[in-house]
């Protein structure tokens, strides 16, 4: 069979030069070798699996549609795609039966069968429910430590800063502008009257510079 390997790396500068691209196209090479398939190509793409919508997968697509190729191989399923959508869309336009055939050397599984078909869409369905099962422990996670005062990365929330101890601590200055702007709130005032009388006040921003509607619409109070 004549087949186009897909490779996805993590990074341009792997997929310019490193050993993650390296490592799995000698694993492409090998799987070739044992089954007798013919590697007619390797593509390369540095891009996030959140979609198809990848020039180097569409070109690897493309020798399929063409008849360049007969069958699609990859190192993993997840490195094709991550997405339960976007695999379906890929069985039923190029991998169902009496298609093309889609191969994954790490699953040793292909779609040649109904049954290979069947593993691969439940595997897909596993790899989906477990990102999203780290997704929300990931969020909940950080959630209990911001409710900790503890610092979750990104900017430091205003009315706050870093401690030497890596924990959030108040700051005086900002916890005034904050106690100002929920008064002013109560009053109904609006952001652009708010920034106006923390101006007139002698107030200033992180940066310095006078304060601003939006930034003070930022404001959690």
């Amino acid at each position: 069979m004549r087949v186009v390997g897909y490779i996805r790396v993590s990074t341009t500068k792997q997929a310019d030069k490193g050993v993650s691209l390296e490592a799995q196209e000698a694993k492409l090479r090998a799987y070739c070798d044992l089954y007798e398939h013919s590697l007619v190509a390797v593509v390369v793409d540095s891009q996030s699996a959140k979609d198809l919508h990848r020039p180097s997968l569409q070109s690897a697509l493309g020798s399929l549609q063409s008849g360049r190729a007969d069958g699609m191989l990859v190192i993993k399923l997840d490195r094709l795609t991550r997405s339960v959508r976007d695999l379906g869309e890929l069985l039923e336009e190029y991998f169902c039966a009496g298609k093309h055939t889609l191969m994954s050397v790490g699953e040793s599984l292909d779609t040649a069968s109904a049954a290979g078909r069947l593993v691969i869409n439940i595997l897909a369905s596993v790899a989906q429910w477990e990102r999203e099962v780290i997704s929300e422990r990931t969020s909940a996670a950080l959630q209990h430590l911001k409710a900790q005062g503890r610092y979750t990365g990104g900017q430091v929330r205003y009315g706050f800063r870093l401690g030497d101890n890596g924990r959030l601590e108040a700051d005086d200055t900002e916890q005034e502008v904050l106690a100002l702007v929920k008064a002013l709130r109560g009053q109904e005032l609006s952001d652009h009257v708010t920034a106006a009388r923390l101006n007139a006040l002698g107030y200033r921003n992180r940066a310095g510079g006078v304060f601003h509607a939006a930034q003070v619409a930022r404001m959690e109070s």
